[in-house]
Formats: structure tokens, sequence, C-alpha cells
């Protein structure tokens, strides 16, 4: 005996096509050329690839920090340092942050945006540790520090933007940022982390202005 076949009952509702998952293709590219640079330089053990990536060899600070190679044409070392890392902790504390803000970033504000903002943050980050600690440091927390105050800011001021951090967050960031600059976790790059902070805080909050409605 054949089975009656089934049929679906007619409907007249749409159906919508199923969303693709969002894939922040920007973050995992920056957090890949990490990675990347993590196995060359031996997680800051190889030292003929680590000078190709300071901001400059020249040990100086201050007013007595020059950037001949820069100078002379090799203007990556202006972000290079970014992707530095010293021991694998290092890595993958900076590399789970850059992935949970700088995704959320891609998916709300668009890639170019979040790369405008790495291209900044990292660059006057690296100068400005250079000026105060010297050329040999690395590391992708300055911007770290700069996408949780650009986040912070949007969340605080811009609430139907999407942007969500909790205060718990914010807290647990700023607390590790005064335990570094006090001394109690050494050699760490604690200007970068300063003006990285500084920059998204700002853009952040002029972000946040610009999207409030104009009265008339």
């Amino acid at each position: 005996m054949i089975p009656p076949m089934s049929f679906a009952p007619p409907t007249d509702e749409f159906q919508p096509a199923p969303r693709r998952a969002f894939l922040p293709a920007a973050t995992y590219t920056l957090i890949g050329v990490s990675v990347l640079v993590a196995i060359l330089t031996k997680l800051g053990a190889n030292d003929s690839v680590l000078e190709r990536l300071f901001i400059t060899n020249y040990p100086a600070a201050g007013s007595d920090a020059r950037l001949p190679e820069i100078v002379g044409g090799e203007v990556w070392r202006l972000l290079t340092p970014i992707f530095i890392h010293f021991g694998i902790l290092h890595l993958v504390f900076n590399l789970m942050w850059l992935r949970d803000l700088g995704a959320m970033i891609e998916r709300l504000d668009g890639v170019a945006r979040l790369l405008a903002f790495v291209l900044v943050s990292g660059m006057l980050s690296n100068l400005g540790q250079l000026y105060v600690g010297g050329p040999f440091f690395g590391g992708m927390s300055g911007v770290v520090y700069g996408l949780l105050g650009y986040v912070w800011m949007r969340s605080r001021f811009s609430p139907g933007s999407g942007f969500v951090l909790h205060s718990q967050t914010v807290l647990f960031m700023l607390g590790w940022f005064v335990a570094c600059v006090v001394g109690l976790i050494p050699h760490v790059a604690n200007t970068a982390h300063g003006v990285g902070l500084v920059i998204g805080i700002l853009w952040g909050f002029g972000a946040a202005r610009l999207e409030q409605p104009r009265l008339g």
C-alpha cells in the first residue's frame, strides 16, 4: 500500500531569508597578522625580525628620539610594533580583547572605520611610547585600550547605537591600567595604553555626539 502524499498547507505569509552570520574579516586579519608575526619573531626571541618591526632601532627616547628608518622610507614601522608580542599570554590576552571589541566596531561601524581607528590609535600610541620609554616595545595593548575607550563612550552616550560594554569590564580594564602604572605589573608599555585610551574616549565621544539628533 502506497502511503498518501502529504502537502504543506498554503500560506500567504512572507518568509524572510535567514540572515547570514557576520564575519569580522578585518578583525580576524589583524589577529592573523599578529599570530604570524609572533611565529616569525618567536614571541620576541628573533632579533633579526624584530629589528625590521620596531619603530626604530635608534636607542633613544624623549627629545633625543630619532626615526632614521622611517625618514628613509620604512613607514610601516609607525604601525608594526602593535603586532609584536613577548610571550604567549601577552599575545592571547591582547587578541581576545581585539576579537571582542574589534568585531563589535566592525559590525556596527564598518570595516573602514575600524581600520582607520586601528591605524591612528596604533601609530599615535607607538609614538607616545617611543617618546617616553624608547623604541624597544611591542603589543596590541595601546589599540585595545583605544577600542575599549571608543566602545565605552559609544555605549554610554549613544544608547541606540548597539554598542554594549558592561561596567565590570570597564572597571577591570581601568584597574589593570592602574596596576601597570604603579608598577604592580612590570615591563608594560604604559604610555601606549594611556595614549590609546585617551584617543578612544575622545573618538568615541565625538562619534556619539555626531549621532545625536540636531534640534532646529
